[in-house]
């Protein structure tokens, strides 16, 4: 992507079923939880590089002995400090004479691992999950880690206020650990009441009330009014342990289990890697769906909320996830291949004087899948030329013709090391040139046209300011760019740093093209609208945001865009080349989210956002004036 942009977080989630002696002997270590706790959480490195988080539940521990441990950092390498300071923690035991596993700190049974990208602009320590709620009671006990983002924590926080809470941070994190940890404390005292009159009491009290705990009423019960996309994990201190996915399945979750260990993580392919489990086995966490374990290490699958219409986020797809899935894989090469028609016809089908490459590194599958679609093509003409005509072919002429290859170079090289750290704007434009180097020599200058496959655009500053600059250099007849997804038109708010109109280019392109043609009233009108509806219940609110774009076909904002990122004094032809989403679609089928390009949230609460969005826009830029 040449336009990076933050988006939601990574869990990992590791529960072991058998004694410490067991992974010792089998695998010639005590730490096998935490090692493969750490794995899980190195391999989704890709998903969180502003913190990280681990905690480990103890299952045995005796009264006066710590039963659960947490540690958090902050920062690109907080992974490796969290597990630096466990292993020191460990080794000091070591030191001081306590070598048996089950006294070590955190030795335990159970592990929740969270990576840290910051969606709403929240920064500190105190934001890296898990989040953990004290008790004296190991049942009241709550650990709490997420990759999630609500878009009525207003409601919720009002919700609990009026039960009497007085949370002290209105973030969604710590309000849903705020909403969880009163209703746990509220089951506990039930079932406190319950046991005691008997003349339970002690040990025994405690055990029954720990055996009792029904984590599934108390999350159908505390989920019930959240709105947004989420998958969130949670450990007592008693040893029970769940992951939820929302109910429209928009954040994804994948488990495995065996008669050793289960496991959850935000994507597949890590746990087969791990593990080195078939893709089968790797199962996916349903929308609405609970994955409950107990502290005996009974796991169910539980329906805990019922589902609405099922919208997985498509971004997951394109960018996201790990390529080395099996199916994004599949996928991304199939939208490289949707895209062929539309790629030849920008250069005219002249494939003998295109050089197709890709920009570095995320648009590598789409770029196979696209070469794929051109293959196709250059056979089929091969097959017209040859068996088309009723006249002999000379062996020249057919050597000649089954000769021609699709010319692809790699032409952009992206410099890692190198940061635009300059703050005057003219020094900075100047830098960002040359985050991206070039291939020289692969171009027939004025003659052959370049055509480069990234997996999105979202602000398109990039893409002006490095890669068709540095492009030009080669002087091609022509650059087209092309673009894996489909124009990103509307903001996210669910868990992907997508929220400001301003930021993608084909808002910008639209309100352009709006100005230019005397159509500033519809700004306005829109603007109008979206005041009227702020107040009303988010379920009555319609996304008018729409109305900006529906002058416009795609190809007309394609075309502005292409204005628009045209380096100043390049004389150069500049073409973008979008999916559409109906491509879109038959590439990821069964994931249907789409807002982003569409506008069609899944939510009411992401119709509400949108609409929110743009009212700030609109303020910020024609109030101000």
């Amino acid at each position: 992507m040449s336009d990076p942009i933050k988006h939601e977080c990574g869990i990992a989630l590791v529960r072991l079923l058998k004694p410490f002696e067991y992974y010792h002997q089998k695998y010639g270590t005590a730490v096998y939880g935490l090692n493969t706790l750490y794995l899980l959480m190195e391999k989704q490195h890709n998903r969180g590089q502003e913190g990280a988080g681990m905690a480990c539940v103890k299952l045995n521990a005796q009264p006066g002995e710590e039963y659960i441990f947490r540690e958090r950092a902050l920062g690109n390498g907080a992974i490796s400090e969290v597990f630096d300071r466990v292993n020191q923690q460990i080794t000091l035991q070591q030191a001081d004479g306590q070598p048996a596993f089950e006294k070590l700190p955190f030795i335990g049974e159970l592990y929740l691992g969270h990576l840290r990208y910051s969606t709403t602009g929240k920064s500190g320590l105190s934001y890296v999950h898990p989040f953990l709620r004290r008790n004296n009671w190991r049942s009241r006990n709550l650990c709490l880690a997420g990759n999630f983002n609500l878009t009525n924590v207003d409601e919720i926080l009002a919700d609990i206020v009026a039960k009497g809470q007085h949370p002290r941070h209105n973030a969604d994190t710590f309000i849903i650990l705020e909403q969880i940890g009163y209703l746990l404390d509220r089951q506990v005292e039930k079932l406190y009441e319950q046991y005691s009159a008997p003349g339970l009491s002690g040990t025994e009290l405690n055990r029954i009330i720990e055996e009792k705990l029904d984590l599934e009423t108390i999350l159908r019960t505390a989920s019930g009014k959240w709105d947004g996309g989420f998958v969130i994990g949670g450990l007592t201190g008693s040893g029970d342990a769940f992951v939820f996915r929302d109910k429209w399945g928009i954040r994804p979750a994948f488990y495995y289990a065996d008669e050793e260990i289960i496991v959850v993580a935000s994507e597949r392919p890590v746990i087969q890697t791990i593990l080195n489990v078939r893709t089968e086995q790797v199962r996916e966490l349903e929308a609405g769906q609970g994955l409950i374990i107990k502290k005996s290490g009974e796991m169910k699958l539980s329906r805990i909320a019922s589902t609405e219409k099922i919208t997985p986020c498509s971004f997951e797809r394109i960018y996201f996830s790990r390529g080395s899935d099996r199916d994004i894989y599949q996928e991304r090469k199939m939208l490289g291949n949707l895209l062929t028609d539309q790629i030849l016809k920008s250069v005219g089908y002249d494939t003998d004087n295109t050089v197709f490459s890709f920009i570095p590194n995320t648009a590598e599958i789409a770029y196979y899948g696209m070469l794929e679609g051109l293959d196709d093509y250059l056979n089929s003409r091969k097959s017209v030329e040859l068996l088309g005509t009723t006249d002999n072919v000379s062996s020249d002429r057919a050597d000649q013709i089954l000769s021609r290859r699709i010319r692809t170079e790699k032409l952009a090289i992206k410099d890692i090391k190198l940061r635009t750290f300059i703050a005057e704007n003219n020094s900075r434009n100047d830098l960002a040139t040359h985050v991206y180097d070039i291939t020289y020599g692969t171009i027939v200058e004025g003659v052959d046209n370049i055509v480069v496959i990234d997996d999105s655009i979202v602000r398109g500053t990039t893409l002006k300011q490095s890669i068709i600059k540095i492009l030009s250099r080669l002087n091609p007849k022509k650059i087209v760019v092309v673009s894996s997804s489909p124009q990103i038109r509307y903001p996210d708010c669910y868990g992907i740093d997508m929220s400001r109109m301003e930021e993608f280019i084909a808002f910008n392109a639209a309100i352009e093209l709006l100005k230019e043609k005397g159509q500033e009233k519809i700004i306005e009108e829109v603007y109008r609208k979206c005041k009227e509806q702020q107040g009303r219940p988010k379920e009555e609110i319609i996304n008018y945001v729409k109305e900006i774009y529906a002058p416009f076909t795609d190809d007309d904002i394609s075309a502005r865009i292409a204005e628009m990122v045209r380096p100043q004094g390049s004389h150069i032809e500049i073409e973008i080349v979008y999916q559409t989403i109906k491509n879109l679609h038959r590439a990821c089928e069964g994931h249907a989210g789409d807002w982003y390009f569409s506008g069609n949230y899944p939510t009411p609460g992401g119709n509400r956002l949108v609409n929110n969005a743009f009212i700030h826009y609109y303020e910020n830029i024609y109030t101000k004036k």
